[in-house]
């Protein structure tokens, strides 16, 4: 398995890169990880999604599906949700890569994030969850929920993470 040792830095992964840059991702891990897209489709997602995103009961959002590798191995699962006022027609909905990732597609179609909170959980991995990173039964998960938002407070995404449970993690703050 490897190394689960890692620091975050999650302002990269919602900023917009400059033009021919990879996903925050990819860069970070050049050389030994990178991401399989696994499924783009429109969901009527989570109770907890739904209303992070502010969506009426049973209304769809576009999401994408990831696996994130490292090493060769599964270490999360990351889906990102959108509302389909946002996603339908653009690269959102369609199943392939996006250059530079979904936040510098966002910027380039007004969403700028201004907002973001995390939320963090630790827990037992579900079966489809031990099953998708080759977990043991009764082997534990992290969780982020993220929800960014633009200036006038709307959410513009929202991500649920679901990860290999780290040995550590590392959170630094920039304070100006």
């Amino acid at each position: 398995m490897a190394d689960m040792q890692r620091q975050s830095d999650s302002l990269a992964y919602i900023t917009p890169r400059s033009d021919g840059q990879a996903d925050t991702w990819s860069e970070e891990a050049r050389h030994r990880g990178g991401q399989r897209l696994t499924d783009v489709a429109e969901v009527i997602p989570s109770n907890e999604v739904a209303s992070a995103l502010r969506l009426s009961p049973g209304e769809k959002a576009a999401v994408r599906r990831r696996a994130i590798l490292l090493d060769g191995d599964v270490i999360e699962l990351a889906d990102s949700y959108y509302p389909l006022s946002i996603a339908r027609g653009t690269a959102l909905a369609e199943k392939r890569k996006i250059k530079g990732g979904a936040p510098t597609l966002l910027a380039k179609l007004g969403f700028q994030p201004h907002h973001v909170t995390e939320d963090l959980e630790f827990r037992v991995a579900d079966e489809l969850e031990r099953a998708a990173l080759a977990l043991p039964e009764g082997a534990s998960v992290l969780t982020l929920l993220r929800i960014t938002s633009a200036e006038d407070g709307s959410p513009h995404e929202v991500q649920f993470m679901v990860m290999k449970a780290p040995r550590r993690l590392h959170y630094e703050i920039e304070v100006d």
